[in-house]
């Protein structure tokens, strides 16, 4: 168990980061974050950041000697700047990164623990993508292996021609069949060091142009008919992963029941509502269990939680929410207000 006043690293700067340093700081941490040069906005909340370069072996020794445990904020962490640190001292452990930051390895690791992914192609050259599109037909989806979120890195290809057409980036790639889906959703769950594992209520989540707009509770059919099922995997996953902390499995919800999407090891958008909407949020139960605490109670607090992003220059006029009752603002302190960059969010409670 970490003693009181003891120093928390965290790779990563960016508003994940930001959070759990805000949960540190309640639970009587002081918190460090590493990332290179940019618009570092946990450093707000931090005690010291380091604005470094990932593979600066120099800049990562020092902040480990300064930390007592490490975590990290966000999945593209190099996996050899995760390995830098001490083992035994970073949670989760970095094959949780290893296992989440290539998309085939990613689907392959969870048909092996019985989980159903989209049906999906490796593709390596525009041959590849030809035969993929002819096995599992058009419309799907192509991504990059590697990188990407929000939408980016992906493809949408709705027709042979359209596949015949595309510039291939010079990257591995995989195709995926499409999903008839009638809702999506994430577990989330928390796995403490001892191996016990609480999972939150799971929200219906709502995308535009590939970025999460909405999460909202109660999910409603027929995402509760199978979260179940959903969970049973995601606990699958978090054991065999020995894993530490809060990590999310996304889904389709489909008439064969679910489908798995991805996984971020990490805490994540769609557990934000957890902060006012759970009796203990994502945030500081993530700091409890890589910390050696007792895990939270993640029950939820109100009859409905719908939480917003909020992007780009919506910002700008974002207080206006708080006119609203049982409605909590948080924005996330970036300098640069840029088309489709999540620049906060917005939670409402009916209780």
């Amino acid at each position: 168990m970490l003693k009181r006043g003891g120093t928390i690293g965290i790779l990563g700067a960016g508003q994940l980061g930001r959070m759990m340093a805000m949960s540190a700081a309640q639970l009587g941490y002081r918190c460090i974050a590493y990332a290179p040069e940019g618009d570092n906005v946990a450093g707000q909340a931090s005690d010291d950041l380091f604005a470094n370069k990932w593979d600066d072996t120099a800049a990562l020794a020092a902040f480990a000697a300064q930390c007592d445990v490490v975590t990290w904020e966000f999945e593209n962490v190099p996996v050899a700047t995760a390995g830098a640190m001490p083992e035994g001292r970073i949670f989760p452990h970095p094959r949780a990164l290893e296992t989440a930051q290539d998309r085939l390895n990613e689907k392959r690791f969870v048909e092996g623990l019985g989980g159903r992914p989209a049906a999906y192609a490796r593709v390596d050259s525009r041959a590849d993508l030809e035969a993929a599109v002819d096995r599992l037909g058009a419309p799907g989806i192509l991504k990059t292996r590697r990188d990407g979120y929000d939408g980016k890195g992906q493809w949408r290809i709705g027709s042979d021609r359209e596949a015949q057409g595309l510039h291939l980036p010079d990257m591995p790639l995989v195709y995926e069949g499409f999903v008839e889906f009638e809702a999506e959703f994430s577990v989330i769950l928390v796995r403490g060091q001892d191996g016990e594992i609480r999972f939150w209520d799971s929200p219906r989540n709502t995308h535009e142009d590939g970025i999460l707009a909405t999460s909202s509770l109660p999910a409603g059919e027929p995402i509760e008919a199978q979260v179940g099922e959903a969970r049973e995997l995601a606990r699958q996953v978090a054991d065999a992963l020995k894993y530490v902390g809060v990590l999310t499995l996304e889904f389709f919800a489909t008439r064969e029941g679910p489908i798995f999407n991805e996984m971020a090891p990490r805490v994540h958008n769609s557990g934000h509502w957890t902060i006012e909407g759970a009796v203990t949020s994502q945030f500081e139960n993530h700091i409890r269990a890589v910390a050696g605490l007792p895990l939270g109670d993640t029950a939820t607090v109100a009859k409905t939680v719908t939480m917003t992003n909020i992007i780009g220059k919506d910002i700008t006029r974002a207080q206006r929410h708080l006119t609203a009752p049982d409605t909590h603002l948080h924005d996330y302190g970036k300098a640069k207000v840029r088309e489709g960059r999540k620049m906060g969010h917005v939670t409402r409670l009916k209780r």
